[in-house]
């Protein structure tokens, strides 16, 4: 029998989720920075052999929102409560187990099979010493937040892993094989994930801005890709950074344009890696106020709002 299902990945926000998702799929699917709500929406990555296909979802980190933005990106993680066939809860060893409660009583309510990946646990010692507890070993603090985690969630499998070093995802792999219902594929063996490419190409500028500025910047920038040109050897790509403010499109520029110019060149060199053709890349900032607040704004960004 064939075997498919979806899997879905939850977790509040800075936990490893796209990491895991990259790592799960074999490819640079999920943005994965140091910085907390990378993710904004909910990506699809597909894992196909002869005999099985797990459909990964990534999802924004669970946060209480603050704008319509956010309310956006809560909604796709609670999406991915309702039609999981399993589901991975991603923690670390630093995050408290009762933090964000709300979303917590949902995930205990679900009747499909839940794992909880308690991530990052490379940094166990680390994470020892943060508490105040340096004279813990690594070992028994793990211990400490799996008797946690089995008080809340009862019914879940606990697994310890670190996405960043491949540790457990193997095991992880071989659990959610047996898991899965038996079902045909639900999409063509060769696909690799239900986003188009105007997305990846989105995504990876986004993901240069947030690693080169800093404070509320990234998290007000928005990134469409205007025109995309396929040829045999050659993509030319014309994408147009939006920002709130006009102090923040100076910022994004930079002093004679600096800045701009290495996120494309930064940009370039990652969409080159990602598609296997040259890359003829324009960037342009333009200001678009209270895009994050707006609904008409959002939805022609392709937030779900509903």
């Amino acid at each position: 029998m064939h075997k498919a299902g979806f899997v879905n990945i939850v977790g509040n926000p800075n936990v490893g989720k796209s990491t895991l998702m990259n790592q799960l799929v074999g490819e640079r699917i999920s943005i994965a920075t140091f910085k907390a709500q990378t993710t904004r929406h909910r990506i699809m990555g597909i894992v196909n052999t002869p005999e099985m296909q797990i459909v990964f979802s990534d999802t924004p980190g669970v946060l209480k929102p603050n704008y319509k933005l956010q309310e956006s990106m809560l909604a796709f993680s609670e999406s991915a409560l309702q039609d999981a066939d399993v589901l991975l809860y991603v923690t670390d060893v630093v995050e408290q187990p009762e933090k964000n409660m709300d979303f917590l009583e949902k995930v205990q309510k679900m009747d499909v099979p839940v794992l909880v990946l308690i991530n990052k646990i490379d940094n166990l010692g680390k994470a020892a010493g943060a508490a105040g507890k340096p004279g813990q070993t690594g070992d028994a603090l793990l211990g400490q937040l799996v008797e946690r985690w089995h008080t809340l969630l009862p019914k879940a499998e606990i697994l310890p892993i670190s996405a960043l070093n491949k540790f457990g995802v193997d095991m992880l792999l071989k659990r959610i094989y047996e898991l899965l219902p038996d079902a045909p594929p639900y999409f063509e063996k060769d696909q690799l994930t239900d986003k188009p490419a105007r997305f990846f190409v989105s995504e990876i500028i986004r993901e240069k801005i947030l690693l080169y500025y800093d404070k509320e910047i990234p998290y007000s920038v928005e990134v469409s890709v205007e025109s995309f040109k396929e040829r045999e050897k050659q993509i030319d790509i014309r994408a147009i950074i939006y920002v709130e403010r006009e102090s923040q499109k100076g910022i994004i520029i930079g002093h004679q344009g600096v800045a701009l110019k290495r996120v494309g060149a930064e940009s370039r060199k990652a969409l080159e890696r990602f598609f296997g053709k040259k890359i003829y890349l324009e960037t342009y900032v333009k200001v678009d106020k209270d895009w994050r607040s707006s609904q008409r704004e959002l939805s022609a960004f392709g937030y779900n709002l509903d």
